[in-house]
């Protein structure tokens, strides 16, 4: 069977979901525009694209059907991993990697729009951000939930709320409380307790890694050198006797000499000889490898709730050699009997998520969106990861290369003709006779 093939088959298992026969087309011709070779993957240049004779009704088309119509980029998403998931090797276990990611934006019209941190600039600006939750192994993943993050300023604006058709449901929530909704639905579902692996801006929030642990979820997840941790072989004294008055202390109770520590000056207080190289997979020119201590600790930050006195975890640091500090610190709630290089490689399997989103992103135009409602901004990433769902399934079924077939849709398409021009383009001058 050839690729064109399995891509009419791929686009009737997602078509199921979306509700209305009439919008199979949109479907098929969205998501081919995204795997043609294009500099820009907005609806107007895919339309184009896609049908160069009847561009303008095709731009109409496609348009609606991303921006307006009315299906579920949720049950999109769900189809897409149905297709891909079980293409994937997960008789070794997969792992949840949570992140989020910016699409730099001008104006303040653009849904979710704000002055906050974007990680593609690594600096505060205007833009958007979307949380994401991926299924991996070692061989693949795939984005399975999709969610823009809403600043405070736009969730409590109902005229905002209104102009970018946001629905009533979606309230103000943090990165960390939108990953928590996605992996608790996931699980709700059926989806097995894989570990999660995250940043440090998810892994620092303690309700976070507690949320995760009280699901049954193992982790793996960055933090700051500020976090706070007790030591091996060191922890607080028990709460005070109770006096009978009033309610029961509770309170861990530390001295001048039973004091926690932050991670970097724990780092700094190891031996040499507590430090291992460690390989942990290949990369495209060498062999990525790292100088490695793994100690066990218990978290010292915060004293309400189950805070209050952790249970023993590892504290990963990474710290390559001749740097005056590390370069990394990971808490983790695997096994106390689990191998370092087993510790180290799920610590860096988050650069599978990495790879997404550059694929989405480089191309198949997660960020070429130009609508500025909710509905669109959903529907354009789902079709997106569709995209590239399709892409990876081609992958791991013939074990060719993804850039060897993500463009296998051009071959199909007629060019554009000599005398089109694109919407806005600036005035030209007639020929003469």
């Amino acid at each position: 069977m050839s690729a064109s093939d399995r891509f009419e088959q791929y686009m009737e298992h997602l078509a199921k979901g979306l509700g209305h026969a009439d919008r199979h087309a949109g479907l098929k011709g969205y998501c081919t525009g995204l795997m043609l070779p294009l500099a820009r993957k907005s609806v107007e240049p895919m339309a184009a694209g896609v049908d160069p004779l009847h561009a303008s009704a095709r731009h109409q088309a496609l348009h609606h059907f991303v921006a307006k119509a009315d299906w579920s980029d949720e049950e999109m998403l769900r189809r897409v991993s149905q297709w891909v998931v079980p293409r994937m090797d997960l008789s070794g276990g997969g792992f949840w990697i949570i992140d989020d990611t910016g699409f730099p934006k001008k104006g303040k019209h653009s849904v979710g729009v704000a002055r906050q941190y974007c990680g593609v600039l690594g600096k505060q600006d205007n833009c958007q951000v979307a949380v994401s939750v991926s299924l991996a192994s070692e061989q693949a993943s795939v984005p399975v939930a999709y969610q823009l993050y809403l600043p405070r300023e736009w969730a409590e604006d109902a005229e905002r709320r209104r102009k970018a058709g946001i629905p009533a449901e979606v309230k103000f929530a943090t990165k960390t409380e939108i990953a928590l909704q996605q992996i608790e639905t996931l699980l709700a579902s059926g989806a097995p307790r894989y570990c999660v692996l995250a940043d440090a801006g998810y892994g620092v929030d303690n309700a976070f890694r507690q949320r995760l642990s009280d699901l049954g979820l193992h982790y793996v997840v960055g933090i700051t050198s500020a976090v706070v941790v007790w030591p091996p072989g060191v922890e607080p004294l028990p709460p005070k006797s109770y006096s009978g008055m009033g309610r029961p202390p509770v309170m861990p109770r530390r001295t001048r000499s039973r004091q926690p520590v932050n991670v970097k000056d724990l780092a700094h207080s190891l031996p040499p000889a507590a430090f291992q190289t460690i390989s942990w997979r290949e990369g495209s020119n060498e062999t990525l490898s790292g100088r490695f201590a793994a100690v066990r600790v218990r978290h010292a930050g915060g004293n309400s709730g189950k805070a209050r006195l952790r249970p023993e975890q590892w504290l990963l640091i990474e710290w390559p050699p001749g740097d005056a500090d590390p370069l990394k610190y990971f808490l983790s709630t695997l096994p106390a009997d689990v191998a370092l290089e087993e510790l180290v490689t799920q610590a860096h399997m988050r650069w599978r998520i990495e790879r997404d989103y550059q694929d989405l992103k480089q191309e198949l135009g997660l960020g070429h969106y130009e609508g500025r409602g909710w509905r669109g901004f959903h529907h354009h990433a789902a079709l997106s990861i569709a995209a590239y769902g399709f892409l990876i399934s081609e992958r791991l079924t013939a074990g060719a290369s993804v850039s060897a077939k993500k463009n296998f849709a051009a071959r199909q398409t007629p060019s554009l003709p000599a005398d089109y021009i694109p919407r806005g383009s600036p005035a030209r001058t007639a020929p003469r006779g």
